[in-house]
């Protein structure tokens, strides 16, 4: 079995977020969306749905392209402590040296 954690990023890099996830061929993903808002799955919001919207667009994504299973979604690091991950890959764009 191969884990696979997913760091979701800006919206326009989901993409090639799949892409990388695909690219791994995991058998379980786990998400996360850091954002800062530990709220978004309760915000009823018009930015809320999109956000819910965007998110489930994401995850039937990742299962279509891997035929693997997104297994778990978290809003914090702190959620994750203690799991184990055979990979890591992020959408975020990497920080200038």
């Amino acid at each position: 079995m191969t884990d696979l954690l997913a760091i979701v990023g800006p919206e326009d890099a989901d993409p090639e977020l799949v892409e990388q996830i695909a690219g791994r061929r995991p058998d379980r993903v786990t998400v996360l969306v850091e954002d800062g808002d530990r709220d978004w799955a309760l915000d009823d919001s018009p930015a809320g749905i999109a956000r819910r919207d965007r998110l489930a667009k994401l995850l039937h994504a990742v299962e279509r392209s891997t035929g693997g299973i997104v297994v778990g979604l978290a809003g914090d690091r702190q959620q994750l402590h203690g799991w184990r991950f055979d990979g890591v890959v992020s959408s975020e764009l990497p920080l200038a040296a």
